[in-house]
C-alpha cells in the first residue's frame, strides 16, 4: 500500500520562541512545545521549525491525534 500525504491549510498560526544557544539558535512553538528544532542561523532555525511543524501535523493526522490549537488568523 502506497503512503499518501494530505496537504492541509490551517487557519491558524503558532507563536515561535527562539533562544540563542552555543551552536546557533533553538526554536520552539509556544502552543505546541513538542515542535522544537535548532539551526546555525536564525533563518535556518525558522525554516527548520516550519518543516518540523509540517511533519508534526502529518504525524498527528496519521495517528488520529488532535492538533494543538494555535492562534486563529
Amino acid at each position: 500500500m502506497a503512503a499518501t500525504t494530505k496537504k492541509i491549510s490551517l487557519p491558524m498560526t503558532y507563536t515561535a520562541k527562539y533562544t540563542k544557544i552555543e551552536s546557533g539558535y533553538m526554536g520552539q512553538l509556544v502552543e505546541w512545545p513538542e515542535v522544537i528544532t535548532e539551526g546555525r542561523t536564525l533563518e535556518e532555525c525558522r525554516a527548520s521549525l516550519r518543516d518540523a511543524l509540517h511533519e508534526m501535523i502529518q504525524a498527528y493526522i496519521q495517528l488520529d491525534k488532535e492538533i494543538p490549537q494555535g492562534n486563529f488568523t
